[in-house]
């Protein structure tokens, strides 16, 4: 038999954001969901994942786009990244506070600052995004 040549380096190329604020409320529902999973698995036994722990994943799930926009942009993107982490700590206190005020019976569980990053993490991606796009094509 002939041996055939490797195309490739083998690796898997990283997935295309062409739309990178979608992709990351997309992945915000699939982290979502991933946690709802292991909470419908341990329900019967009398386990259900912190908040803290839900919105974790959920964030780590969904940084994929923003960390593809930041390490193919060129040189300025420190200060899209300052921008995008303002933003993404002013969203995410204002949202926690108005879920305060709106449910106090949340305030407790940390159901408020979970709402605040999940609202929060496509405004950052969007404000990153814009920088980077700015900056590109000055």
């Amino acid at each position: 038999m002939a041996d055939e040549e490797d195309s490739g380096s083998g690796s898997i190329p990283p997935p295309s954001w062409d739309h990178p604020v979608v992709a990351t409320v997309a992945l915000e529902l699939v982290g979502l969901a991933v946690s709802g999973l292991v909470a419908l698995v341990g329900w019967p036994f009398g386990w259900l994942p912190d908040t803290d722990l839900v919105g974790l994943v959920s964030v780590l799930i969904a940084i994929g786009p923003a960390a593809e926009l930041y390490r193919g942009a060129g040189p300025p993107r420190r200060l899209a990244a300052v921008a995008a982490l303002l933003v993404l700590a002013t969203v995410r206190l204002l949202v926690a506070a108005a879920v305060n005020w709106a449910f106090p019976a949340l305030a407790d569980p940390g159901v408020a600052i979970l709402v605040g990053y999940l609202v929060a993490l496509p405004i950052g991606v969007a404000v990153l995004a814009w920088f980077l796009t700015r900056a590109n094509v000055a």
